[in-house]
């Protein structure tokens, strides 16, 4: 996102510049989204409005409200906190990228309204302030800085930007599902990008990384509290609700996934096959007028029996293919994928057991009813309906819960360090006594036990389960929102899992564009940050091996996680 690099004799010679332009920039992005920047009201959320911002308005203020904040931490009132933060960086990425966010605003005024002759004062204002911001920033100069390691802030403080940034999140996450206009939508991606990369360069999620250390319990209250709010939002709205329902469905899958390929580095193309198993148990046992089975079980019996379903499916897999590696072990998982899929096109009774109805699956699956609560039926909580999603969403994120508590016990635990042995060179793991075989068939049984629980719930959620919802497309989804979020790391699967399966729904207004809209965006993605969104500091580390500090870092974390076992 950053321009090519300045000459540093030219950017010494004009360095005294450099700061007063970008925070004059800076201001001007500010008070341009109190000004009206369209002659049309009936556009864009109503832009035509001074001193009362909307939609675009509204983000450019975000982005000027960044820039002010990085300046007058490079020189100002918060100019301690440039000895810590690279604002020089931050700045230049905000500059490239406001500027991209304000010609994208007008060429949306410029395409709903008619031309760019109905583009008021405030637009043009927005324009100047981002020219101003690119290339005053282009010659702020770096500043030597402090490690985070050593930092010691307010821990109240700290807690208060925990809170302040996941309350952020979910207003974010309300506003942007609430959006229907595509230009709005659009828009507030790339403000959320450019946000997103200035604060990166400048060293935020560094520095929030040793925060959720120091507040780890604090940072997952917090987590769990914003994803259980996130339903109060939606005025008992379905449709998003079941876009949030997918988006767990595809995030529990994912995080078994990213014990297989994150943990254990196994390349796994057929991973859908486990959550279709689970799915298929679940709607085989439910109470539906085509469901193949006669004994009928409580749910929970149900969810195990899934899981352990999936989970064997995992043995069998696992025990032949996992003496291959590499590209030969995708091959095989990739053509599992699709034994699967035609497994449950042929046990229709003709070809084999009536156990799948065939190509027509298993319709007609009732609602989930436990305890006497009926998933099928609204709720109203505290004056505000809930809706069937809305139902399915809280169970869902107990299961959340529960799987990344398995994840991460499992994780900092000697299996967990073994898996991660194998990831880096499994040759020298098992010259030093691990057993390499069963810790990767554990984890092939482990992440399909997993994906097989979430699998008897989506069952429900859906009332339906073919075999057409278990293609290899959603196998490749799954792989890529391990490798985008973060290889290794819970947060960064979340968010990846919440990007893929988001993206594309909101994106239907492109109509055949939106999965190559889609697909440059990854492609965008990936060249900025191949370490993945939320990356562990070992994997950051295979892609910056040039960077001293973060190699210090993980050397003390790696201390760390070996002086519980040096005790033993």
């Amino acid at each position: 996102m950053n321009l090519p690099t300045l000459p540093d004799t030219l950017r010494e010679q004009h360095s005294g510049k450099g700061w007063p332009l970008a925070l004059v920039g800076s201001l001007l992005l500010l008070v341009s989204g109190l000004l009206s920047w369209s002659f049309d009201p009936s556009i864009l959320g109503d832009i035509s409005i001074a001193f009362w911002p909307a939609s675009l308005q509204l983000f450019a203020m975000i982005l000027g409200a960044v820039g002010v904040l990085l300046a007058l931490m490079h020189r100002g009132p918060l100019h301690r906190l440039g000895d810590w933060f690279d604002t020089a960086l931050g700045l230049r990425a905000l500059g490239t990228g406001s500027l991209l966010f304000v010609v994208f605003s007008l060429v949306a005024i410029a395409s709903e309204a008619g031309g760019l002759v109905n583009v008021n004062p405030g637009g043009w204002l927005a324009l100047a302030g981002a020219l101003l911001l690119t290339v005053g920033a282009r010659f702020v100069p770096q500043r030597q800085l402090n490690s985070f390691a050593k930092a010691k802030a307010n821990p109240v403080l700290e807690i208060v930007v925990i809170v302040l940034g996941m309350a952020a999140i979910l207003f974010g996450a309300a506003y942007v599902l609430g959006r229907d206009d595509p230009w709005i939508f659009v828009g507030f991606l790339v403000m959320a990008a450019v946000a997103f990369m200035a604060l990166a360069r400048a060293g935020f999620f560094t520095w929030m990384s040793h925060v959720a250390q120091r507040h780890r319990h604090v940072l997952t209250l917090a987590a769990f509290v914003v994803a259980f709010l996130f339903p109060f939002t939606q005025d008992g709205s379905d449709a998003n609700m079941s876009i949030a329902t997918q988006v767990l469905i595809f995030a529990a899958t994912a995080i078994g996934l990213n014990i297989v390929v994150g943990l254990a580095g196994l390349l796994d193309l057929g991973y859908i096959a486990f959550l279709g198993s689970g799915a298929y148990v679940g709607a085989m046992m439910s109470n539906a007028a085509s469901a193949t089975i006669g004994w009928k079980p409580p749910f929970i019996v149900v969810m195990l029996i899934g899981a352990c379903v999936a989970a064997t499916l995992g043995l069998i897999i696992g025990s032949p293919t996992l003496r291959v590696s590499g590209d030969y072990l995708a091959i095989v998982t990739l053509a599992f994928g699709e034994i699967f899929r035609l497994s449950m096109f042929n046990l229709d009774g003709n070809n084999g057991p009536d156990l799948t109805n065939g190509p027509n699956g298993i319709p007609g699956i009732p609602d989930l009813n436990l305890f006497g609560f009926d998933f099928g039926k609204p709720h109203t909580v505290f004056g505000i309906q809930l809706g069937r999603f809305s139902n399915y969403y809280f169970i869902l994120l107990l299961l959340i819960g529960f799987i990344i508590l398995v994840f991460t016990r499992l994780n900092n635990s000697r299996i967990g360090r073994g898996w991660v042995a194998i990831r880096e060179d499994e040759r020298a793991a098992e010259a030093m006594g691990v057993n390499t075989f069963g810790l990767k068939l554990l984890g092939f049984a482990v992440g399909a036990f997993l994906a097989g629980l979430a699998g008897t719930i989506k069952a429900h959620q859906d009332t339906a389960a073919s075999p057409d919802q278990y293609i290899f497309l959603e196998s490749a989804f799954l792989l890529a929102a391990v490798v985008l979020g973060g290889m290794g790391t819970v947060a960064g699967v979340l968010i990846g899992a919440t990007i893929l399966k988001l993206l594309p729904e909101k994106l239907r207004f492109f109509s055949e564009y939106r999965l190559l809209l889609f697909g440059l965006l990854l492609v965008i993605m990936m060249r900025v940050r191949p370490e993945g969104l939320i990356a562990s500091k070992r994997r950051q580390l295979e892609f910056h091996e040039d960077d001293e500090e973060l190699a210090q870092e993980v050397q003390a974390d790696h201390l760390i996680d070996a002086a519980p076992e040096a005790a033993r």
